[in-house]
C-alpha cells in the first residue's frame, strides 16, 4: 500500500483516559461462577489491559476492544482508515480481574475471557451469550482468525461496482478483499454481525476468508495483528466506527435537496434549465456541471477554471451572482489528472507530483497526453487544492464532483484527492463543502465525502440493482451515496423508468441524476404523465427537509445515516438479514420503490410493529408482508409506510432549500404505548458555526398511556437562533375533548384554519387521510408537556 499520511490512533493518550462504567447488568454477569466480582476500578488511570499470550487487549470506550501484540517496541501502523485525532471520552476504567482459572475483562457491552492455560480467548455478549473465539495459533501464521456461531450474518468488506453483479445482496461469504474498487465500489476493513460484534482492522486493506463459523484475515498492512472488536447493535456497532475512523462534517443544508447534471451544456442552456425548473414549480438545488465548464487541456490552467466560451460569465462570477439569486448552485466535475504540456503539467513533472511508474496516454475528451496526480503526496494535495480554489470556487463553483481517481490501484487516491479539496476550501472559507467521488475507503467520510455508483446502464435491471449497491455502501460506513438516477449509459431511459428511478432517488441520502455526452435527465424530457409523477416525488423530497436535515446532523454526531437497511432496527428478524427491497428512511419511514417495468401489484415486508400508508392512511400489521396494488399508468405511488410512534416534521415544498423562512413545522405525530422521540436540528446551513455551538436542537417526545397521549417538548441545546415560531402537531388517534400545555387547558378553536388563523398556540380536531386528528400549535424553543384527554 501507498504511503498514507494520517497517524494511527493514539491509544497511549486514550488508554489514560478510557474505561468503563459498570451497569447493574454488568454486575450480574460478573458474579457468575465464571467470573470474580469486578470490584477493581480505576478512574483515569492506564490499567495495562489484559495481557493473553502474545496479545494485549483494552476497552477503549464500553464497546470497543483494541487488541495488539505485546512485543515491546513494536511500531504502529499508520493507516488512512483510522483517525488519527479521535479525541476520547473519559469514563470510569475496571482493571482486569484475576478469576484463578484465567482472567477477565468486562464492560456493559460484553466480557473478554482469557484461559492462558489453555491459552483460549473468547469474547462475551451480554448474559454471557458467546460471540467470537480468537485462535492464538493463527498469529503466528500471519493471519488473525476468529469462530463465532455459523448462523451468524456477516456484512461490510466491500459493495458493489457499476456493473458487478449484486444478486448476493448485502449477505458476505467466502473470500471477500477490502479494497476502495473503481466504479461506485466502496470498501472498509470491517465485517460485522447483527449477532452483536463487529472487527475493524487497523490497515488498509485486507484479504477477509468467511466460512460458517469462522473469519480469517491475512494481507493486513503490518502483517501483525492489531484491530477493534467492536460490541453491540449495529447502531452502536457503526457508533463505534465513526469514533475510530472519523465523523463526517454536516453537507449543506442545499446538498439535501434534488441535484441536476448534466454532460453537454452551456451558459444559455444552463439558464433555459433553471428558468423552466422554476416556472414548472420543481424544486431543485444544484446544477452540476461535467466537462463543459473547464478549459480543458489549455495551457493556463485549464484543469481548474471556466471554458470562457461556453460559460462567458463564469470566469467573472457573475453567473455565480446570477445563479445564487435564483437559489441555484453550480457544482462542477475534477479530473485527476493533468495535461502534460500545460503550465500545470509542467509544474506536476519539476515536483514528481506523478503516480509512480505511470506512463502518459491520451485524454478521451481532449485527446491531449495526460497523467494521474498522486494525491497520496502531501504536497500534490496542496498545489492541486490551491488551484481548484483560485480559479474555480472562487468563481462560482461550490461542490465537488471527483471523477475518475479508482483507477491507479491505491485504496486512498479517491480519499486524498477529495481530502486536498476538503482541506484548502476549509482553509479559505467557512462555507461547508460537498463532493460526489466514484469511490470509497473508510475514513473518506472525514473529508465531507459521498458516493454515487459509477457510471452505470439505464433501465430497470440496472435501477434494481441499485438497491443491492447502496444497502452494501452503507454497510461499509459509506452513508451518503447516490447515483445517476435515469442510469448514465446505454440510451435514454423510458418515461415509466425515469419517473419510478426519481422515485426512488428521492428517499436516497444524495438525491441526483445524470446522463451520458448529450442526455437530458430534467422532468419535462420524458413527457407529462412521467414528469407529474417526478415532480410529486420531488415536492415529497422537500416537504421532509426537516426530517432529513435532523438525520443528515445525527449522522455528522453518530456515524448512523439517514437511510439503512432494516436488519439495523430488526437484527434477529430472519425475513430482513438480506432484505434489499425495503430500507428505513430516518427512523420512521419504510420505502420499497417500484423498480419492475409494469408492475402492477407488490409484496412488501414489514417487520413487527404497527406500519400505516403514507398516502392512503391505511394500517398494517407488521411482521409479515402486505399486498400492495401498484399503478401501472401514471406511476403516481411510491410504497412508503410509517412506523408506529413516528413524529415527523415537515414544511411546505420550496422551490430551493431556504428560499423562504421557516416560521411554522407541521409535525405529523403517531403515538404508540411507549416513549418515542425525535431530535429535530436545525443551523444556519451553510457556515461550519454549528462546530462552535451556532445550533439549534430540541427533542420532541410522544407516548399513549392509556386513553390520553403525552406529547413533550424538551430544553434547547446551541445558540442558533431560527426563525422557527411554532410546531403545529398533528396527533393521529382518538379526538381530544381538552387538551392542556403545562398543567393549563388550551384554548380550543373550531377547526384548523381558525386554529391557524389565530397567531397563537391552541387546537382544533377534524379529519384528514389518516382518520382523526387533534391538531395542537404550541410555541417551538420552550419546555412544554402537552396533555391530550379523551372525548367520554
Amino acid at each position: 500500500m501507498k504511503k498514507a499520511i494520517l497517524a494511527g490512533f493514539s491509544m497511549s493518550a486514550v488508554w489514560l483516559c478510557l474505561g468503563l462504567v459498570p451497569t447493574p447488568g454488568v454486575a450480574a454477569v460478573a458474579s457468575s461462577p465464571q467470573v470474580a466480582p469486578m470490584v477493581q476500578t480505576s478512574h483515569n488511570e492506564q490499567s495495562g489491559g489484559l495481557v493473553a499470550g502474545q496479545l494485549t487487549i483494552r476497552f477503549v470506550a464500553p464497546g470497543i476492544l483494541h487488541v495488539q501484540r505485546n512485543d515491546a517496541g513494536r511500531a504502529d501502523v499508520s493507516t488512512l482508515a483510522i483517525a488519527h485525532d479521535t479525541a476520547p471520552t473519559p469514563f470510569t476504567a475496571i482493571l482486569p480481574v484475576d478469576t484463578g482459572s484465567g482472567k477477565t475483562l468486562s464492560s456493559d457491552r460484553g466480557v473478554v475471557r482469557w484461559d492462558g492455560q489453555n491459552a483460549q480467548l473468547q469474547i462475551d455478549g451480554l448474559q454471557e451469550h458467546r460471540l467470537l473465539q480468537l485462535d492464538p495459533g493463527s498469529l503466528s501464521r500471519g493471519a488473525l482468525v476468529l469462530g463465532h456461531d455459523p448462523r451468524d450474518a456477516l456484512y461490510g468488506i466491500g459493495g458493489y461496482d457499476a456493473t458487478e453483479d449484486a444478486s448476493a445482496g448485502m449477505l458476505r461469504s467466502g473470500k471477500q478483499v477490502a479494497t476502495a474498487g473503481e466504479q461506485g465500489h466502496a470498501g472498509a476493513p470491517l465485517v460485522w454481525s447483527t449477532a452483536g460484534y463487529g472487527v475493524l482492522l487497523h490497515s488498509d486493506g485486507a484479504t477477509f476468508a468467511l466460512t460458517p463459523g469462522r473469519i480469517s484475515v491475512s494481507g493486513t498492512a503490518s502483517g501483525d495483528p492489531d484491530f477493534y472488536v467492536l460490541l453491540g447493535t449495529p447502531a452502536q456497532i457503526f457508533d463505534a466506527v465513526a469514533r475510530l475512523s472519523g465523523h463526517s462534517p454536516l453537507f449543506p443544508k442545499w446538498a439535501m435537496g434534488f441535484t441536476n447534471s448534466q454532460w453537454g451544456i452551456d451558459e444559455k442552456e444552463l439558464r433555459q434549465i433553471v428558468d423552466t425548473y422554476r416556472a414548472k414549480r420543481i424544486p431543485i438545488d444544484n446544477i452540476t456541471l461535467d466537462f463543459d465548464w473547464k478549459a480543458w487541456g489549455e495551457d493556463d490552467y485549464g484543469e481548474f477554471r471556466w471554458n470562457a466560451a461556453k460559460f462567458p460569465d463564469g470566469p467573472s462570477g457573475a453567473l455565480k451572482k446570477q445563479m445564487d439569486a435564483r437559489g441555484i448552485r453550480l457544482t462542477g466535475i475534477m479530473k485527476p489528472r493533468i495535461h502534460v504540456d500545460t503550465v500545470e503539467g509542467r509544474y506536476a513533472s519539476a515536483h514528481g507530483f506523478w503516480v509512480p511508474g505511470e506512463q502518459a496516454s491520451a485524454d478521451y475528451f481532449s485527446h491531449k497526453p495526460v497523467k494521474n496526480i498522486d494525491f497520496d503526496l502531501a504536497a500534490a494535495r496542496t498545489w492541486f487544492g490551491r488551484l481548484a480554489i483560485k480559479y474555480g470556487y472562487e468563481h462560482g463553483i461550490a461542490g465537488w464532483w471527483n471523477d475518475e481517481a479508482d483507477t491507479t490501484g491505491s485504496d486512498t487516491e479517491f480519499m486524498n484527492m477529495q481530502r486536498a479539496l476538503y482541506d484548502s476550501q476549509r482553509a479559505i472559507s467557512n462555507q461547508r463543502v460537498w463532493s460526489i467521488n466514484r469511490n470509497f475507503w473508510l475514513g473518506s467520510q472525514r473529508y465531507a465525502y459521498g458516493l454515487w455508483s459509477g457510471d452505470i446502464p439505464t433501465g430497470f435491471a440496472s435501477m434494481a440493482g441499485q438497491r443491492a449497491r447502496m444497502l452494501s455502501a452503507i454497510n461499509v460506513g459509506a452513508m451518503q451515496w447516490g447515483m445517476d438516477g435515469g442510469g448514465f449509459k446505454d440510451g435514454t431511459p423510458t418515461p415509466e423508468n425515469y419517473a419510478r428511478w426519481i422515485e426512488f432517488g428521492a428517499f436516497t441520502p444524495i438525491f441526483r441524476v445524470h446522463g451520458d455526452f448529450g442526455q437530458k435527465r430534467q422532468p419535462w424530457v420524458y413527457g407529462p404523465i412521467a414528469e407529474k409523477a417526478a415532480t410529486r416525488a420531488i415536492r415529497l423530497r422537500y416537504a421532509l427537509i426537516p426530517y432529513i436535515y435532523s438525520y443528515a446532523h445525527r449522522y455528522s454526531a453518530s456515524g448512523i445515516g439517514l437511510v439503512r437497511p432494516l436488519l439495523f432496527d430488526w437484527p434477529h428478524d430472519p425475513d430482513v438479514r438480506n432484505d434489499v427491497d425495503s430500507w428505513l428512511f430516518g427512523d420512521w419511514l419504510l420505502v420499497s420503490p417500484v423498480v419492475v417495468e409494469g408492475q402492477t401489484a407488490k409484496d412488501v415486508h414489514l417487520p413487527a410493529g404497527r406500519w400505516i400508508d403514507w398516502f392512503s392512511g391505511k394500517v398494517h400489521e407488521g411482521g409479515r408482508s402486505v399486498h400492495l396494488a401498484i399503478d401501472s399508468t401514471t406511476w403516481a405511488d411510491i410504497p412508503l409506510f410509517i412506523r408506529e410512534g413516528a413524529i415527523i416534521p415537515t414544511q411546505p415544498p420550496m422551490d430551493y432549500v431556504g428560499e423562504h423562512p421557516v416560521a411554522q413545522l407541521d409535525v405529523d405525530v403517531f403515538p404508540a404505548s411507549h416513549r418515542t422521540q425525535f431530535d429535530y436540528y436545525d443551523d444556519d446551513g451553510e457556515t461550519y458555526d454549528y462546530e462552535h455551538g451556532a445550533y439549534f436542537s430540541q427533542t420532541l417526545a410522544v407516548q399513549r398511556h392509556d386513553d390520553t397521549v403525552q406529547f413533550e417538548t424538551g430544553a434547547v441545546a446551541g445558540s442558533y437562533k431560527p426563525a422557527l415560531q411554532f410546531y403545529l402537531l398533528k396527533i393521529h388517534g382518538d379526538a381530544a375533548a381538552a387538551v392542556t400545555g403545562n398543567g393549563k387547558a388550551m384554548p380550543s378553536f373550531a377547526g384548523l384554519d381558525a386554529l391557524q388563523r389565530s397567531h397563537g398556540e391552541g387546537w382544533a380536531s377534524g379529519r384528514d387521510r389518516f382518520g382523526v386528528v387533534t391538531w395542537v400549535r404550541i410555541a417551538a424553543a420552550t419546555r412544554q408537556i402537552v396533555v391530550l384527554s379523551p372525548k367520554r
